[in-house]
């Protein structure tokens, strides 16, 4: 049976997303980035926001865990900076 991936989380942007990722596989996840059009708003090659987001991909069985675990390093992220 195939892998069903769902998002663990939508970023404004393709270098947002590939962090979120990193994060995810340093953690034990496994985790991908896809699901949009990656074009920035200024064009190809920007890394700035896209209209659709980006979305960070994991296997539905981790979706619940990894999105727990991105929230809890964002709240980590704040109160250190």
């Amino acid at each position: 049976m195939p892998r069903e991936w769902v998002a663990a989380a939508t970023n404004a942007a393709v270098y947002e997303a590939e962090i979120a990722r990193a994060v995810l596989e340093a953690a034990g996840f496994t985790a991908r980035v896809g699901g949009g059009a990656w074009v920035g708003i200024f064009g190809a090659g920007f890394q700035g926001s896209t209209p659709h987001g980006v979305a960070v991909l994991v296997p539905s069985d981790q979706a619940a865990a990894a999105r727990t675990h991105l929230a809890l390093r964002a709240e980590g992220a704040d109160e250190e900076g």
